[in-house]
């Protein structure tokens, strides 16, 4: 059973969501205080959390930002303020989608299945039923078993693409995603890192060309 963690703090409303994801079989937990979220993502382990950008404490965008240091866990934000949108959709904050209050609580369930259905079913381990698995703790990525080391550059840029399988990421957006200290990198460093890491997945195996280039745009990730 897939799990849910709601960070909101109208009760009114988390209580509805928390019946609403319950009849549709999810196991849920509700944290009502920013302060309180990421010590739940840590207990909890949840597979979707649906996090409210207005809070006491933190706000839901500052927690997205820390829960993506540490986690891939997809997130749907919750938010009430419609200018809010394209800072929520940007790569800075790691946000998977969004949903505008006032919302129906079905439209937020057909919500995490949809992402839960793009992310894929995970054995109790973490390892993706492909076959295909990433380790932050050790920056390593293995394939049917066989384990290989990355640089940190060469995972995270592996794990951006490996979130939403499919998507195109522009060279910016990745440079976006690598370097938080806003230095100044050329797009020739991305697709030098992107080189070397497609050089190593395919020690794995040699079919293995997950990483695509689409030519103007940028690259994805393709199981």
């Amino acid at each position: 059973m897939a799990s849910v963690l709601i960070v909101e703090d109208e009760p009114k409303l988390a209580s509805i969501l928390v019946d609403y994801l319950t009849q549709s079989d999810y196991h849920t937990q509700w944290v009502d205080h920013g302060n309180a979220a990421i010590e739940a993502v840590h207990r909890y382990q949840p597979d979707v959390i649906l996090l409210d950008v207005m809070l006491p404490g933190k706000d839901g965008m500052t927690l997205c930002k820390e829960i993506r240091q540490f986690s891939d866990v997809p997130i749907l934000m919750l938010t009430a303020r419609v200018e809010e949108i394209d800072r929520l959709l940007g790569l800075e904050l790691g946000a998977d989608d969004y949903i505008c209050k006032p919302f129906s609580p079905r439209e937020v369930v057909a919500r995490v299945k949809a992402i839960l259905r793009r992310v894929g079913p995970k054995d109790s381990d973490g390892v993706s039923h492909t076959g295909f698995s990433l380790d932050e703790t050790k920056f390593m990525v293995a394939y049917n078993g066989v384990q290989l080391e990355l640089t940190v550059v060469e995972f995270h840029i592996l794990k951006m693409l490996h979130r939403e399988p499919g998507r195109v990421f522009s060279r910016d957006q990745l440079m976006s995603g690598m370097y938080q200290d806003n230095r100044i990198v050329s797009e020739r460093t991305i697709d030098s890192h992107i080189k070397k890491l497609r050089k190593k997945l395919l020690t794995l195996d040699d079919s293995l060309e997950l990483i695509q280039s689409v030519y103007g745009a940028g690259y994805r990730f393709m199981t």
